[in-house]
């Protein structure tokens, strides 16, 4: 497993904000308070105006990996708040490119999400019958190049449990990876601690000439999220 990125000194300097008790928080809810006042990557998506901090560990993968590209076609699978989809919609150009150079970005999540310019939003869920159809007619009969997926459920507090869901998510993306990326295209997902399962990794290495896990460092090293890549689709 690799790990891109670089921990530089954002907000180094500043002095800790700590959360009292009370106000009816919870001890979780204080910690989580606390750790998201102090956290350097909340502060700089904010400055620059991302919609999550979630936009630091696409770019710090892209950085290293280099999928987004000028005139790419992305679909973005649980994309709300949006922070994967602006990142996309910078790099594939998809608002400021000019003929083959412009890009383009569809982006689902059931709970929908704020317009962003050069991107194409469907407030709908994956595991609808007809989504796959929905985001394949937006392609407007195109391959795409790339297809991310920073689906999650909602966490139950039993490992195995919460492992064994998002694996099925992860699964649902890379059977409609499958059927829309065009030859070398890449398919990035979000996993858990344990990473993915044997006989899905064993799948995706018949499907793509590399396949890997990567933990970018803006993933906070507590968190049990890991992120599989697999590039080099070869349809």
């Amino acid at each position: 497993m690799s790990r891109p990125g670089a921990r530089d000194k954002m907000g180094g300097g500043r002095l800790k904000v700590r959360v009292k008790t009370g106000k009816g928080r919870t001890v979780s809810q204080k910690n989580w308070l606390e750790r998201q006042l102090n956290d350097p990557y909340v502060h700089e998506a904010k400055k620059l105006g991302y919609r999550s901090r979630a936009a630091f560990k696409l770019s710090e993968i892209d950085d290293k990996y280099k999928f987004l590209k000028p005139g790419g076609r992305v679909v973005d699978l649980g994309a709300a708040p949006g922070g994967w989809s602006q990142i996309s919609a910078q790099r594939v150009k998809s608002v400021d490119g000019v003929g083959d150079k412009q890009g383009k970005v569809i982006a689902i999540d059931m709970h929908g999400m704020d317009e962003l310019p050069g991107v194409v939003v469907f407030k709908k869920d994956f595991y609808d019958e007809d989504a796959p159809a929905v985001l394949i007619a937006a392609l407007g009969g195109e391959k795409a190049d790339v297809v991310l997926s920073d689906m999650a459920s909602h966490a139950t507090g039993h490992r195995q449990t919460d492992h064994i869901n998002i694996i099925a998510l992860v699964e649902a993306g890379y059977d409609f990876a499958r059927h829309v990326l065009k030859p070398g295209g890449t398919y990035l997902a979000k996993v858990l601690r344990g990473g993915t399962e044997s006989q899905l990794l064993t799948l995706m290495k018949k499907d793509f000439a590399t396949v890997r896990h990567v933990k970018p460092m803006a993933s906070r090293d507590d968190s049990a999220e890991l992120f599989v890549l697999a590039t080099g689709f070869r349809g």
